[in-house]
């Protein structure tokens, strides 16, 4: 019996927020000085708030990739009063370039996804990222040969959580639902999206943002993972 494990990359195992802003303050300090921009603090502020709400819309099928792309700094600078269309897309194409060559992960990320290799499990990614970014993010923090598929709502054209990219990349792995765990750390999104495909999920919390219920399946570490899966599968 082959175990499937899927995961979700930002903010599961490569450390999103973390690299973005590392990126963002990179492309400030190069251009604060000629274009008088504000505070990094004030700009990395609102530029998270826009961004998120973007990705919101773009993972309820609301807007294009194209138009979060091409938006996102030109909304965060209007917010800041700043119209200036040579600056927005400077920051667009530059962010594009710079972000996913950033490489860090969350603790023990790479020892895990190591022991659950020699353990036996076939891993694979599932993500709403653009595909062509996630393939260099999973590159360049040396963590892609751990996966044998990767699935992109991008590539496909339907989003976590519709249950049909769960489907979809348990078809992609030849895997069964009921031999299948995702681990994300969206408690919809990822989690009860799985949920609702068959699998079983886990939700990697390491803020312990939301509260346990009961029979959740919760992790704060990925070091975690190894001594929990046995009690998963067996459901």
């Amino acid at each position: 019996m082959k175990r499937h494990l899927f995961f979700d990359l930002d903010r599961t195992l490569w450390d999103f927020d973390r690299n973005s802003e590392i990126a963002l303050k990179c492309l400030f300090e190069d251009t604060q000085s000629v274009h008088q921009l504000p505070s990094f603090f004030k700009f990395n502020q609102v530029y998270k708030e826009v961004n998120a709400n973007l990705w919101k819309k773009y993972g309820k099928g609301k807007i294009s990739k194209e138009e979060l792309r091409d938006t996102r700094f030109q909304k965060a600078f209007l917010k800041l009063g700043i119209n200036n269309a040579e600056l927005h897309e400077h920051f667009n194409a530059e962010y594009l370039r710079i972000s996913p060559l950033q490489t860090g992960l969350f603790p023990n990320t790479i020892e895990t996804l190591e022991t659950l290799k020699g353990e036996g499990y076939q891993m694979h990614i599932i993500t709403n990222g653009f595909k062509e970014v996630q393939l260099t993010k999973l590159e360049k923090s040396a963590i892609l040969p751990f996966f044998d598929v990767i699935v992109s709502s991008e590539e496909i054209g339907i989003n976590k959580p519709d249950l049909r990219i769960f489907r979809h990349a348990m078809d992609a792995a030849e895997a069964q639902p009921q031999h299948s765990v995702m681990i994300g750390d969206d408690m919809n999104i990822d989690v009860m999206g799985a949920e609702r495909a068959g699998m079983h999920g886990i939700h990697f919390d390491p803020k312990e943002e939301l509260s346990r219920k009961k029979n959740d399946f919760r992790i704060r570490d990925l070091n975690e993972l190894p001594g929990l899966l046995p009690w998963v599968f067996r459901g």
